[in-house]
């Protein structure tokens, strides 16, 4: 009688962003003992960048799985040992016989994925554990993931976007050494930027650029996140808890200060009667116009304005090349909506928005907020942005001052609808009012541009037929 011929193959913690070096483990799928099969997805990890879920490449039974949920391990290392060939309840093959197909099998060269400028690892990589995580070598099977929150988020995102992604090639891209230093930090490899400075050399904005453009809509949450956990604690009277800033929490500070404090922010405030808006609203939804099962809010509206008034004004959708001190002024809007997640504010956006009709508009950003509540946003929507809007008002809130995203030049928040009383052809009566406030790169856009801006946003709004003639 033939026997099968059964080794163990190890899966190693790819690299899911480019030029990450780490990433925690978040949740297992699988224990010791499950069959699996390729394509399987096995467990979740997050990086600074996302939370992915991660495929096995073979099929076979699980043997071992290295690392506990919640233990952060560097890319290469090996984190799950399959028994290949196989079958459930079957022992696993001898040492030496795994060893030998083990190595006839996955002969293949050591990543040596390294951030540009500081060489690759030399020695072998350790795991670090959280304070909190059990010792318990495998964790059970996770509950179903709980769904994301609405798709809005109440104050500026920090994402910075770039005009394009570069490939990564194995040539040492041109950059000064604090530069790669920021690309350290951040977690970029800087054979992946694209650089806009003389000679193609790379800048500190490009590196910003990069970090938040690369940053995907994150899957829904398997688990409370840290920060509900806190609040729980302080709740139930526990005294003070400590929340670790990692992840996508500290991509986004840390690209909130860079915009922050690099680029001159201004911002202006305008009220507006959008009753005619709403009421457009309410019929866009009675008689179907824009088409069967399409999604119509006041959003559509205001991203609809918004877009006719950066036709009308197309200064305003710019970007500042420091390396080459020049205004890029770009020939595309790529409209981006801020998002929330359970990890942090991302900003997907629509492609080419600016071209396309009310009905197409209110298609893809349906199809945006769908994808993005789901978890399932890709990174090329994440990519690209061209300027902002945060709807701060579905939180009740009537305005903010939003920081712009780096690589942009004007953010706008729309705040709530309002009934309020308000003089209408002469008389005080009561009207569906809203706050609007743009803010903007001051360097790029002087007052007279952002105020002409703004006031077009909100002439469309009280009066929404110039939808039709303007557009």
């Amino acid at each position: 009688m033939t026997t099968a011929v059964r080794s163990l193959r190890e899966f190693k913690m790819p690299d899911v962003g480019e030029g990450l070096t780490e990433a925690e483990i978040l949740t297992w799928y699988v224990k010791p003992g499950d069959e699996v099969t390729d394509g399987q997805v096995v467990c979740e990890v997050e990086t600074a960048k996302a939370a992915v879920e991660l495929p096995i490449p073979f099929n076979g039974v699980v043997e071992q799985i290295f690392f506990p949920a919640g233990t952060t391990v560097d890319v290469g290392t090996s984190i799950i040992s399959v028994a290949v060939g196989a079958s459930a309840g079957e022992a696993a093959p001898a040492p030496a016989v795994a060893d030998a197909a083990a190595a006839a099998e996955e002969v293949v060269p050591e990543r040596r994925e390294v951030l540009v400028g500081y060489g690759p690892r030399t020695g072998g990589t350790q795991r670090r554990a959280r304070r909190s995580t059990a010792a318990a070598p495998v964790a059970a099977p996770a509950a179903a993931p709980v769904a994301a929150p609405a798709v809005v988020a109440p104050v500026a995102v920090p994402a910075v976007v770039a005009p394009a992604t570069a490939p990564v090639t194995g040539e040492r891209p041109l950059a000064k050494p604090p530069v790669r230093k920021l690309a350290k930090d951040l977690g970029i490899d800087l054979r992946a930027v694209v650089p806009t400075g003389r000679d193609g050399v790379i800048t500190r904005e490009d590196v910003h650029a990069a970090a938040a453009a690369a940053v995907p809509v994150e899957a829904a949450a398997p688990a409370p996140v840290a920060e509900a956990v806190a609040v729980e604690a302080v709740q139930a009277g526990r005294g003070d808890v400590r929340v670790p800033i990692k992840g996508v929490r500290k991509a986004t500070a840390q690209a909130m200060v860079a915009s922050a404090f690099t680029a001159p922010h201004v911002t202006e405030f305008v009220q507006v009667d959008v009753t005619r808006t709403m009421k457009l609203v309410r019929k866009l939804k009675e008689t179907g116009e824009l088409g069967a099962g399409v999604r119509v809010s006041p959003l559509l509206l205001v991203a609809k304005a918004l877009l006719t008034a950066v036709r009308r004004h197309p200064e305003i959708n710019a970007a500042w090349d420091e390396a080459a001190q020049e205004i890029v002024i770009r020939g595309q809007v790529n409209l981006g909506i801020a998002a929330a997640t359970p990890r942090g504010l991302i900003v997907p956006n629509i492609k080419d928005a600016g071209s396309q009709t009310l009905p197409q508009l209110a298609v893809s950003l349906g199809e945006l907020i769908e994808t993005a509540r789901q978890g399932k946003t890709p990174p090329a929507d994440m990519q690209g942005g061209s300027i902002t809007i945060t709807n701060v008002g579905v939180f009740g809130v009537d305005t903010g001052t939003p920081i712009l995203n780096p690589g942009e030049a004007a953010i706008l928040a729309f705040g709530a609808v309002r009934e309020l009383p308000w003089v209408h052809k002469g008389k005080v009566v009561p009207r569906q009012v809203t706050t609007l406030a743009l803010s903007f790169d001051h360097r790029l856009v002087d007052g007279e541009l952002g105020s002409k801006v703004l006031a077009d946003v909100a002439a469309i709004l009280e009066r929404p037929a110039r939808l039709i003639t303007w557009g």
